[in-house]
């Protein structure tokens, strides 16, 4: 008996370390085939980024209206405060 358990437990460990291989084998080579067909520039194929909303006029109201208190504290000079209000504006 102790034969046939010793034969057994033999072949359950060979039978086990052989599905393991093939196991890793596999999932391996499954790697370098989705390697292989990802393209070469990630980029290519996504979307373009959706354009950034743009500001609503109490946005603009109140961004203006902060740069003019900044202007009249003094923070901001004439050409400083020209300059972001241009491009507040437009």
């Amino acid at each position: 008996m102790p034969g046939l358990l010793r034969g057994v437990a033999r072949t359950a460990v060979v039978a086990g370390t052989a599905t393991a291989v093939s196991n890793r084998v596999a999932r391996r080579q499954a790697n370098r085939w989705a390697a292989q067909a990802q393209p070469q520039d990630p980029g290519a194929y996504d979307a373009p980024p959706a354009p950034a909303p743009s500001p609503t006029t109490t946005d603009v109201i109140q961004a203006l209206t902060q740069l003019g208190e900044l202007h009249a504290s003094g923070v901001l000079t004439d050409e400083e405060f020209a300059a972001q209000k241009a491009k507040l504006l437009g």
